[in-house]
C-alpha cells in the first residue's frame, strides 16, 4: 500500500501555493496589476541596469583628510574643557595630522594631559615638550576606524540625497575600501546625479569679524580665531570674486538642520527655507540676541553663500538662505541639507550609461536561452525515464522557475543579465538531484525490488551525493557573492536560490508526485511510455 505521510504531502502543497502567488505579479504588467484587487500581490522582480537601461556612477571617496578635520572637529571641544577647567593656553591648532596647544602654565600639563588623551581616544598618543606644547596623535586603529565611518555615512548619505531625487530602484553599493558604486535604473542622463552627488554640502554659520574688516584682512591683518572666505560667485550678483572675513568658530553647523525646503521670498525670487533641531535653535536665538546688526555669515562648503545682518532675535530656529537662487538650485540645496554633509569629498572615478534598447535586447536574448534550455531538458527526461519520472521531474523543473521568481521577489533581489544566465544555469542543474535518484531506483528495480521499495532507497541513497555536490556549489555562490561585485553578486544570488529549490523540488516535491500517481494510477512497474 502506497502511504505518503500528510506533514509532508502539507508542506510540499503549501510552499508550491505560495510560490504561485508571490511568483504571479511576474507575468502581468504594472498597468495590469494596478487594475487587480487590493489583496493581489503586486511586487515584481526589480530588472537590473543591465536590463532596463540607466546610469551607473563609480564613486571614490577621498580619506586623505579625515584625520586632519577629525583633529579640527575637537578644538571647540577643546576650547571648552580647557575654559572648564580653568587651564590657560594657547597657539591652539592643527599641524601634520596632529593637533597642538600651548599651555601658559607647566603645572597644568597633567591636567590638560588627561583631557586630550580622552578626547583622542583608546591608543592615542599624548606628549608633553619642555617648552609646554602639548602634542595630540591619533592611534592607527583609531584612524582606521574613523576612515570605515566616513566610507559608511558617504554611502548612507549618498542614498539619502538619491531618494529624496524620486529615482526608483536605486543600487548603492561599496567596493572595495573607499569606493561606492551607484546604479541608477531609468536614469539616461547622470549629469544632474554626479552634480548632487559630488558637493560635500557642509553649512555652516558664522559671525563676520567684528573689528577687523575685509581690506583691513587684505593687507595681511588677520586676526587669530578669524579666517578670509570668497563669496560664492554664484550667488554674489555679478559682482565678481570677493571676500570676506568671518571667525572660525561655528556658531550653528548644518548638523543641527532637520527640515529645508525651497520657497520664494519677497520680490519673487527663490530661496531656501530651514528648521534647526532643538539644540539648533536655542544657539540660534542666543547668537541672534547677542548680536544684533552684525552680520551673520552663511557658508556652504567653505564659501560664503550670504552675510545678511541680524536685524532681531530670531528664537524659532528657522530661517531662510537667499542668494540668486533659480529654482533647480533652490531645489537641489534643499535636497543636499536635508540628506547631511558628506564626511569627506567624493571623486567620479567612472560613469557609463545603458541605453533601454540594449537592455530590451538582454532580456529577449536571456528568455529565448531560458525557453530553450527548459524544452531541451523536457525532452531529455521523458526520452530518459519515461512517462512517470520523466513527468515529475518536469514538473518539479517547472515549479522550480516559479519557486525562484517567487524567491527572488521576495528577498527584492536585483536581476541582471548574469543573473538569468544564473536561472538558465539553474533550470539546467535541477534536474541533476533527479537523474541521480533515478538511476538508483533503476538499480534497485534491476536487483529484484518492486517498485515501492525500489522508490525509498533510491531516494534515500541518492541523498548523501546530492547534498554533496550541491553543498559544494552553494560554497562557490557563496563565495561569489562575498567577494564579487554587482552583477558577479547577481550571479551568485541567483544561482544559491536555485540550488536550495532545486533541493526541495527533487527531494521532496517529485517524490510525493510519483507516489500520487502509483497511488491512483496503480502503477506498480517503470514504464517509458
Amino acid at each position: 500500500m502506497v502511504h505518503i505521510a500528510r506533514w509532508r504531502l502539507i508542506v510540499v502543497s503549501t510552499v508550491c501555493l505560495f510560490g504561485f502567488w508571490f511568483a504571479l505579479p511576474n507575468f502581468f504588467s504594472k498597468e495590469q496589476l494596478e487594475r487587480f484587487p487590493s489583496f493581489f500581490p503586486k511586487e515584481q522582480v526589480s530588472l537590473g541596469l543591465d536590463l532596463q537601461g540607466g546610469s551607473s556612477i563609480l564613486l571614490e571617496v577621498d580619506l586623505s583628510n579625515v584625520e586632519s578635520e577629525y583633529l579640527t572637529s575637537l578644538t571647540d571641544e577643546v576650547r571648552r574643557l580647557f575654559r572648564k577647567g580653568k587651564i590657560g593656553y594657547t597657539h591652539l591648532r592643527i599641524q601634520e595630522a596632529r593637533l597642538e596647544v600651548m599651555l601658559r602654565k607647566m603645572d597644568q600639563s597633567d591636567e590638560a594631559k588627561s583631557i586630550l588623551k580622552r578626547l583622542g581616544g583608546m591608543g592615542s598618543e599624548v606628549i608633553v615638550e619642555n617648552n609646554g606644547t602639548i602634542l595630540l596623535t591619533l592611534s592607527p586603529e583609531s584612524v582606521r576606524e574613523r576612515k570605515v565611518m566616513a566610507v559608511n555615512q558617504s554611502i548612507e548619505i549618498v542614498r539619502r540625497r538619491i531618494d529624496e531625487m524620486g529615482t526608483k530602484e536605486p543600487s548603492i553599493q561599496q567596493q572595495g575600501q573607499n569606493r561606492i558604486l551607484v546604479q541608477l535604473p531609468g536614469v539616461e542622463d547622470p549629469a544632474e546625479v554626479k552634480d548632487l552627488l559630488g558637493k560635500t554640502a557642509k553649512l555652516a554659520f558664522r559671525l563676520v569679524h567684528p573689528t577687523v574688516t575685509t581690506e583691513q584682512a587684505l593687507q595681511g591683518r588677520v586676526p587669530t580665531g578669524a579666517e578670509l572666505l570668497s563669496l560664492d560667485e554664484q550667488h554674489n550678483h555679478g559682482r565678481g570674486p570677493q571676500k570676506i572675513l568671518v571667525q572660525k568658530k561655528v556658531d550653528v553647523s548644518g548638523e543641527m538642520l532637520i527640515d529645508s525646503q525651497p520657497t520664494q521670498d519677497e520680490m519673487g525670487g527663490w530661496a531656501v527655507s530651514f528648521m534647526l533641531d532643538a539644540t539648533g535653535a536655542r544657539r540660534f536665538a542666543e547668537v541672534t540676541k547677542k548680536n544684533i546688526g552684525r552680520p551673520f555669515a552663511i557658508i556652504l562648503d567653505g564659501k560664503v553663500i550670504s552675510a545678511p545682518v541680524i536685524q532681531s532675535e530670531i528664537p524659532s530656529g528657522s530661517g531662510r538662505i537667499t542668494g540668486t537662487f533659480t529654482l533647480k538650485e533652490a531645489r537641489d540645496l534643499s535636497i543636499l541639507l536635508r540628506a547631511g554633509a558628506l564626511p569627506a569629498p567624493l571623486t567620479v572615478l567612472e560613469e557609463k550609461t545603458v541605453g533601454p534598447d540594449l537592455g530590451a535586447d538582454s532580456i529577449e536574448a536571456g528568455k529565448i536561452a531560458t525557453f530553450l534550455s527548459v524544452i531541451f531538458v523536457l525532452v531529455f527526461m521523458f526520452v530518459m525515464y519515461g512517462l512517470i519520472f520523466g513527468f515529475a521531474a518536469n514538473v518539479a523543473l517547472m515549479m522550480n522557475l516559479v519557486l525562484l521568481l517567487a524567491a527572488l521577489t521576495l528577498v527584492d533581489a536585483t536581476l541582471t543579465l548574469p543573473g538569468i544566465a544564473g536561472i538558465a544555469l539553474t533550470l539546467g542543474m535541477a534536474v541533476d538531484a533527479n537523474v541521480l535518484i533515478y538511476e538508483r531506483i533503476k538499480e534497485e528495480l534491476k536487483n529484484g525490488h518492486s517498485i515501492l521499495p525500489s522508490i525509498s532507497m533510491g531516494y534515500e541513497r541518492a541523498m548523501s551525493t546530492i547534498v554533496d555536490s550541491n553543498v559544494t556549489t552553494l560554497i562557490g555562490a557563496g563565495l561569489l557573492y562575498v567577494f564579487g561585485t554587482g552583477a558577479v553578486k547577481g550571479f551568485a544570488v541567483t544561482l544559491s536560490l536555485g540550488i536550495m529549490i532545486s533541493m526541495f523540488t527533487a527531494i521532496s516535491l517529485t517524490r510525493v508526485f510519483v507516489l500520487m500517481w502509483i497511488k491512483f494510477r496503480g502503477k506498480t512497474h517503470l514504464a517509458k511510455s
